[in-house]
């Protein structure tokens, strides 16, 4: 049980006071955080743009604030960008329950429905593709195609701490230690070079740990949320889709990637070289040239361009 005795001093030696309120993303930038009321839960989320709406869904343990650096170029060309925290995650609320597949999917539906979004492009990143894909698959009309970027939905490579998160009584005493380093380490896993990583990157990522409710939604998360949901289902994604994969993603392995890629009838792979599992935090210029090429274009095999679609 040494592993345990380290993961425990880690808690303890980096426990540290979370920013303030006022320093949390979107915090002096151009974007103002916004609230709505969806399935009685609280969700906090930024919307920039006009044009053909874009929905961001982030991944595991991130927040909205995976996506600052692609909600202003995105918007720029001429689309409605909207990222959100969800529940359980950033600073959206942490219910008792809701943790599972269908929760998400029923979410982001609702949210779109307050926001008055008829249909989207959806990307979602990790957690947020396996979300994102599993709407397409059951509501393909609300979804005008997809971005999965080194998406879940057919298996992770968790990391021991997120392991060990599960476990009766050890987990919730992990969780409880959580620390500022811990969330440092976990976020440097994430890229190819972790040097990028910045100071006020951890603080960000770690702000929202030491919110009430955030260990037991993890917790939730890590015992609902199937990881490998989309297998056997990806023939159903109906939607144009560019599965998009940072090449040294040691998180979940491009070879899924290249899965998804083959298993959707409609879909193009493409890699990103010298990024990992956070493509788009780490390699953002490429990864917003990609995107904003794939809405404008389509896919290679899907010759149109998808923001002028008939409806």
């Amino acid at each position: 049980m040494k592993w345990l005795g380290l993961l425990l001093v880690a808690g303890f030696g980096c426990r540290a006071t979370a920013i303030p309120e006022s320093r949390r993303f979107p915090a002096g930038t151009a974007f103002a955080a916004r609230e709505i009321q969806v399935e009685r839960t609280r969700i906090r989320y930024v919307e920039t743009g006009q044009g053909l709406p874009v929905v961001l869904i982030h991944g595991l343990g991130a927040s909205l604030y995976a996506w600052r650096k692609n909600l202003a170029p995105i918007a720029a060309v001429g689309y409605r960008v909207i990222a959100l925290d969800l529940p359980g995650f950033g600073f959206s609320d942490k219910p008792a329950s809701g943790y599972d597949n269908e929760s998400y999917v029923r979410v982001t539906l609702a949210l779109l429905d307050s926001l008055r979004i008829a249909d989207a492009v959806l990307v979602g990143h990790s957690m947020g593709g396996a979300v994102a894909a599993q709407v397409a698959i059951e509501h393909p009309d609300r979804v005008r195609g997809l971005v999965l970027i080194g998406s879940a939905g057919l298996g992770v490579r968790e990391p021991l701490v997120l392991r060990v998160a599960r476990w009766p009584f050890v987990g919730p005493v992990a969780l409880a230690l959580r620390g500022r380093g811990l969330t440092a380490r976990i976020l440097k896993a994430t890229y190819a070079d972790p040097t990028k990583v910045t100071d006020a990157d951890v603080d960000q990522y770690y702000a929202p740990t030491v919110e009430p409710g955030y260990a037991h939604a993890l917790r939730s998360v890590l015992r609902e949320f199937r990881f490998d949901g989309l297998q056997g289902q990806l023939e159903h994604v109906a939607a144009p889709t560019l599965v998009l994969w940072g090449e040294e993603d040691r998180v979940v392995p491009m070879g899924l990637g290249r899965a998804f890629a083959l298993g959707i009838p409609k879909a193009a792979f493409l890699s990103v070289a010298h990024a990992g599992h956070s493509v788009q935090e780490e390699a953002p210029d490429e990864v917003n040239r990609l995107i904003i090429k794939f809405l404008r274009e389509g896919l290679p095999r899907v010759p149109r361009d998808l923001a002028v679609w008939p409806d």
